[in-house]
């Protein structure tokens, strides 16, 4: 499949929302690779990603939990099936979720959705269940009993493996990037305002792909920085590439509402700037 970033003329468009679940205090220096000379503070926020229109609902992603929030001194604020169902989508009943890798805030909770199937890049399974599971730099962020349950999901044939770049309807493609993990991938969504990347997390931040800097958990720097071009390939502009953990999403974006001001906004609306 050859992708540009020219608008998907032809193809159904789709709203895209990013919905806050969760935050954390953090310092800059803990999210780039080799610090930062201006250090102070940089919060890091959570987001699950509801894709959908009148035909297709897709949830991107599916957080996680209260048990896991405490493990790891994370702030849940509601677990990502009720933020999804502020905006009327019921978990219970979501047919497709895209995993963009099993990372703990990234795949938790996905027993949450009994009927879904799941949309898995190959090397991500190979990734998380392999040799390179041995080593802490590289595990610290799966949670074993999340990966096991995606294994059981693979014998329920409850798992859909891509390897690469695919596409799962038309005017949505997912998009093997690695770097922070070696099967993590971006989704690509048309939109009324052209291609919008969901990047979650083959660009934490902004700054990531914008300034070619890595964030500190990190397999294989080379494709990460690769990828960031790719990002910029597949978008309709770099305002059309969103990241997975920046709280600027919240603040760049409309609110769905003004009960959801810094719970939802809208990404298929134009970013105030």
């Amino acid at each position: 499949m050859t992708q540009t970033n020219s608008a998907g003329a032809g193809l159904p468009e789709y709203e895209v929302y990013a919905i806050k679940y969760a935050t954390r205090e953090a310092r800059r220096k803990q999210h780039f690779i080799g610090g930062d000379p201006h250090d102070g503070p940089m919060a890091m926020d959570y987001f699950v990603w509801l894709v959908r229109n009148a035909d297709r609902t897709y949830v991107v992603d599916t957080g996680f939990g209260a048990e896991v929030a405490a493990k790891r001194g994370r702030t849940l604020q509601r677990t990502p099936a009720e933020g999804l169902a502020l905006l009327d989508c019921d978990a219970n009943v979501v047919k497709d979720v895209i995993l963009t890798h099993l990372h703990y805030d990234h795949v938790g909770t996905f027993d949450s959705f009994p009927v879904a199937q799941f949309h898995l890049q190959d090397d991500e399974m190979a990734y998380a269940t392999g040799r390179y599971m041995r080593h802490k730099q590289f595990n610290h962020g799966y949670e074993v009993d999340e990966v096991v349950g995606m294994v059981r999901m693979v014998y329920k044939d409850r798992v859909s493996f891509y390897n690469g770049e695919a596409e799962l309807a038309p005017g949505i493609t997912i998009h093997r990037i690695g770097g922070h993990t070696h099967g993590v991938q971006c989704v690509r969504v048309n939109t009324r305002r052209g291609w919008v990347v969901l990047a979650s997390d083959t660009s934490h931040y902004y700054e990531h792909f914008e300034k070619n800097r890595l964030f500190t958990t990190m397999f294989n720097l080379g494709e990460a920085v690769d990828g960031y071009a790719t990002l910029k390939r597949l978008a309709a502009s770099p305002r059309h590439i969103i990241p997975g953990h920046d709280p600027l999403v919240m603040e760049r974006y409309p609110a769905v509402s003004p009960e959801l001001d810094g719970i939802a906004v809208r990404l298929d609306a134009e970013p105030t700037y």
